[in-house]
């Protein structure tokens, strides 16, 4: 066997019997194994047996960037606010164990992402915290929502840029476009599917599009991301109309059951749909929130005693994800409308989504429908199932709404509603 004299996080080029292998050398989990990251972003493990040759092109210096630059602002360009808050747009390779580590340095994002900074001005740019967006909570939320009230509140700056995980990315662009109200000016979610480091990137291409929306005149909450596995353009997209619809392709996000606003190209915007227009004025906070809701997915044969639990632990809402038109067990055994009548007579309200996700919900077509509507049930109609869990919980915090969750529920506050959908 070859004597192998290397570090993590050093180049290499590695000679195997058919064929040579570059790549950087990661931890292993095995001593028998070496560890490659590839310039594809995939790892892959070499047996050290199997290895002829290992030649280091580069050692490994550390993972900080270090810089004594400043940023350069031009007048010459409009200013815009970055939030940042985590997610792979915020990661940057750890050479040593094949992770991430987090971006929170102005200078070494400018460095990953130096096109940005040549589009506008990054007049403040704030980091409430760092987290992986399965980590959120609703104060995280808020959190979010009071930095970005802040920013849009500055009369310099022209619109907010916020980076975030893509897992509940679609949870926070629903939350922000109900707690910001009176919106004079862009809000834009993004993110990446891929690390800024890896060759597939996407993250450029996203932060680019996203400074052009906030720079743009279309005062809205949006989420903006490749609209294609090309690295063509981006699609703006409702924040309360959209959901993530694949788990790793770069264009993982798509608008349901509405048109994008907007194909967003790094230097110019072709808009596709209507939008509220930037206008003057401040930019209100509304960000009471009850956590007491639940979100539940329905499934055949599915015991009703479950909600029992929420109703135990004090919970005032349930969003149930139920089948087709809007449908759950109305017969036999497993029935669910003696247990959803009782929880609603005791001041849950329940709401239904469809778990079809296009579409919209119709209880009359069916008798189980009619049946379930009698009860009291709130049809949501073509709202997503998360929109209307954040909406739930945000309606339900306003305690001098009671009495009103129903006409809240039904209102077409923030887009989550497409009345022109007949589909």
């Amino acid at each position: 066997m070859v004597e192998l004299n290397f570090s993590s996080g050093d180049k290499v080029k590695i000679r195997l019997a058919r064929e040579e292998i570059e790549g950087i050398i990661l931890e292993s989990y095995d001593k028998n194994v070496v560890l490659l990251k590839l310039k594809s972003g995939y790892n892959i493990g070499i047996p050290k047996e199997n290895i002829l040759d290992l030649h280091i092109t580069e050692e490994f210096k550390g993972n900080v960037i270090k810089t004594k630059s400043s940023l350069v602002k031009s007048n010459n360009k409009h200013s815009i606010g970055l939030v940042i808050t985590g997610g792979t747009i915020a990661a940057k390779l750890d050479s040593r164990t094949g992770g991430v580590s987090w971006l929170t340095d102005v200078n070494e994002f400018a460095k990953f992402y130096p096109k940005v900074f040549e589009i506008a001005n990054i007049k403040k740019i704030s980091v409430p915290f760092m987290t992986a967006s399965e980590n959120m909570t609703f104060e995280h939320w808020i959190t979010i929502a009071e930095h970005v009230k802040e920013m849009l509140n500055d009369p310099e700056i022209k619109g907010v840029v916020v980076t975030h995980g893509t897992d509940t990315l679609h949870y926070t662009s629903s939350a922000l476009s109900f707690f910001l109200r009176d919106l004079k000016k862009p809000v834009v979610l993004t993110f990446s599917q891929r690390s800024i480091d890896r060759a597939s990137s996407d993250a450029e291409l996203n932060l680019e599009c996203s400074v052009q929306m906030a720079l743009s005149d279309c005062a809205e909450v949006m989420i903006v991301g490749h609209a294609s596995e090309n690295d063509d353009y981006c699609y703006a997209l409702h924040g309360t109309k959209v959901r993530k619809m694949h788990s790793s392709r770069r264009d993982a996000f798509k608008p349901i059951n509405c048109e994008p606003i907007a194909k967003v190209f790094p230097s110019k915007i072709e808009f596709l749909s209507n939008y509220n227009a930037r206008d003057n004025g401040l930019t209100k906070l509304d960000a009471d929130f009850s956590d007491k809701v639940g979100l539940i997915y329905y499934y055949p044969g599915q015991d009703p005693s479950i909600l029992d639990y929420y109703l135990v632990q004090g919970y005032k809402g349930l969003v149930i994800v139920a089948t087709g038109f809007g449908h759950v067990a109305t017969d036999g055994e497993n029935s669910w409308i003696s247990t959803l009548k009782r929880l609603i007579k005791q001041g849950v309200t329940i709401c239904f989504t469809s778990q079809t996700i296009f579409g919209r919900l119709n209880p009359k077509v069916y008798s189980p429908g009619r049946e379930l509507e009698a009860l009291g049930i709130i049809y949501l109609e073509d709202m997503l199932s998360e929109t209307a869990f954040v909406k739930l919980g945000w309606v339900l915090g306003h305690k001098n709404w009671k009495g009103l969750v129903r006409e809240k529920m039904l209102e077409n506050i923030s887009g989550e509603f497409n009345d022109l959908l007949t589909g």
